[in-house]
């Protein structure tokens, strides 16, 4: 945030005669390193060429469908543009508090011309989400706190005995009850019919409830490198890309443990509601920022792959250390052996119930 309210303070620049007036965007994001990336590859870029823009963040993102439920309610939309995962998406969209996208007309197509739907392909999951980055959830562990056998499964985290010490889980049920139901012996392709039964979402809280005195519960994607950083936790859960900043870019003793990653997607909605004026430069935004080299560019600043396929080519070397992203992100070979594929569907369809379950669960 320092950085940007440096940005603003120092690019704001005397707009020439006739030139539009100068407008304020609220981009709702998740800080930290990703943030971070977003601001080098798509906003100091924009408002470079647009100078009477002026981008400020919100770091809300985890609490958008809530948030955008009772801006709509209230009438009152403060939001321009907001980062979201896809199953948050699927609920905004189909609660028609996002607007829905003729993605051809809307998006730059590829650089051979390939049309940005066919460009973004099965990354398009809903009428209203444009893509950004392809990510996963997964763990790190402290290299010099696991003695000289370190975890190799998502399983190890359950094992207390062989890997003694706190456990950093995100503050929520996703990710959490999967990972529980297949470390209790319930196959991959079998986890989301377990957990659409009471006695299977019972099995998955019970197996959590064998860690649950050694977790400390996040919020931030940022806590967890935090966490291990200082030694408060042996293990954690977070972004795959927070991660990589904390071993290549802050040289943490931290290592990737990649089993059962789950993959997601990072993308935009638009709020439903803009005025036309403020909807017309958050579009303009838009296809500047979701173009085939702006998403390859974000890619020098964080280990998330790009979105289309027209970007992969083009990711190379870390803006600052030199070196080759590819290995590092989570779609590469060697890291994706047993990867877990959401239920995007599923879960838009049983977000609410299992929070309030899970609350119900943190609070006993």
């Amino acid at each position: 945030m320092k950085l940007m309210n440096t940005l603003l303070a120092t690019s704001t620049l005397a707009l020439s005669a006739g030139a539009a007036s100068a407008i304020d965007l609220t981009m709702v994001s998740w800080g930290g390193a990703y943030q971070h990336s977003q601001l080098k590859a798509y906003a100091e870029p924009y408002m470079a060429e647009h100078p009477d823009v002026n981008i400020i963040w919100d770091e809300s993102s985890a609490e958008a469908v809530a948030k955008l439920r009772a801006m709509n309610e209230a009438g009152n939309i403060s939001w321009d543009l907001v980062d979201v995962t896809v199953s948050d998406s699927i609920r905004l969209c189909d609660e028609g508090l996002a607007k829905e996208i003729d993605f051809d007309e809307a998006l730059a197509p590829a650089p051979d011309g390939t049309p940005a739907s066919e460009d973004f392909g099965s990354t398009l999951v809903n009428d209203c989400f444009i893509p950004q980055i392809v990510y996963s959830t997964t763990f790190g562990y402290r290299t010099d706190l696991v003695g000289d056998t370190p975890p190799t499964t998502v399983c190890d985290v359950f094992d207390l005995e062989k890997y003694p010490g706190k456990r950093a889980l995100q503050k929520r049920p996703i990710d959490n009850v999967e990972w529980a139901l297949y470390c209790d012996g319930v196959a991959k392709d079998e986890i989301y019919d377990v957990l659409g039964t009471e006695e299977g979402q019972a099995r998955a809280f019970a197996k959590l409830d064998t860690i649950k005195d050694q977790v400390v519960w996040w919020s931030a994607g940022a806590e967890t490198p935090q966490l291990l950083a200082d030694g408060e936790v042996v293990m954690g859960s977070t972004f795959n890309g927070r991660l990589f900043s904390a071993i290549a870019e802050q040289n943490q003793p931290i290592a990737m443990l990649w089993d059962m990653q789950s993959y997601d997607i990072d993308g935009w909605i638009v709020p439903a509601g803009l005025a036309a004026e403020r909807e017309a430069v958050v579009m303009d935004f838009l296809k500047f920022a979701t173009d085939t080299q702006r998403l390859a560019d974000q890619a020098k600043y964080i280990s998330y792959g790009p979105a289309r396929a027209s970007s992969a080519p083009l990711v190379g070397k870390h803006a600052d250390l030199g070196i080759e992203m590819a290995p590092h992100m989570p779609t590469d070979p060697a890291n994706a052996g047993n990867p877990h594929f959401y239920d995007y569907g599923w879960w838009a369809d049983n977000r609410d119930d299992l929070d309030a379950k899970f609350q119900a669960w943190l609070a006993q």
